[in-house]
């Protein structure tokens, strides 16, 4: 009889239980119907909204719209659906690497910075500047005939500048002018017996003899049609 007893009072536990339960998700289920009942009813005049704006803003378009036409890119839409999948992964890739270029950039500009400022502490820029403003005295002061002719003498330009830019004629050219600045400064003896006493000096002799070498060489390419008399 106990055991009888015990049997029924677990069932009536289980059966309780399961009462409980169904309870429990009958409540659950009508607090879900009544939320989407709320939802249902808030998002009720959206919709209505967006279908009459909707309704206007298609109405001057409506003309051109072709149903064969939705259909057709609808089904577009779908056969291109791996290559939209990817093109939105390649998006969200995009979107994670936007804070690393960022840096890396920032990094860059940052570098760009420093570098303009050692440059500009260097005078690099002043040097430009004074460059650019040589280059435009140039430009205007040439006509287009003065720089045919130097284009049909480049070649002989450049020529002379490497030959005068040799090192030896450098050297001499430096030379010649740091002891010319000089003697520049110092007292002149231009009497006869002073002249006469220098023209004993051996240097002196060899410089002549080259002036008058060279002097030699100019009045023969000063002569009309290079002629010699």
């Amino acid at each position: 009889m106990d055991q009888e007893v015990l049997d029924l009072t677990q069932k009536i536990d289980a059966l309780t239980t399961q009462v409980a339960y169904l309870t429990e998700q009958a409540q659950i289920a009508e607090r879900s119907r009544q939320d989407r009942a709320e939802l249902m009813d808030s998002m009720m005049p959206v919709a209505r909204e967006a279908m009459r704006v909707a309704s206007e803003e298609l109405e001057d378009v409506q003309r051109y719209l072709d149903p064969e036409d939705l259909i057709r890119m609808l089904k577009r839409i779908i056969r291109h659906r791996p290559q939209l999948e990817m093109m939105i992964d390649l998006l969200d890739t995009i979107s994670d690497l936007v804070p690393e270029v960022t840096q890396i950039t920032k990094e860059g500009v940052d570098k760009a910075t420093l570098l303009m400022d050692v440059l500009d502490q260097k005078g690099y820029f002043a040097f430009g500047k004074s460059g650019l403003r040589m280059v435009d005295n140039v430009v205007t002061s040439f006509t287009e005939e003065d720089v045919n002719r130097l284009g049909d003498n480049i070649v002989l330009i450049l020529n002379t500048v490497k030959d005068m830019t040799q090192p030896e004629i450098m050297t001499f050219v430096r030379n010649t002018l740091m002891v010319a600045s000089r003697e520049v400064e110092k007292p002149v003896d231009i009497s006869y017996r002073e002249l006469i006493r220098q023209m004993r000096n051996p240097a002196v002799r060899r410089g002549l003899a080259l002036t008058m070498r060279v002097l030699q060489v100019v009045g023969e390419q000063a002569e009309p049609n290079g002629k010699h008399q």
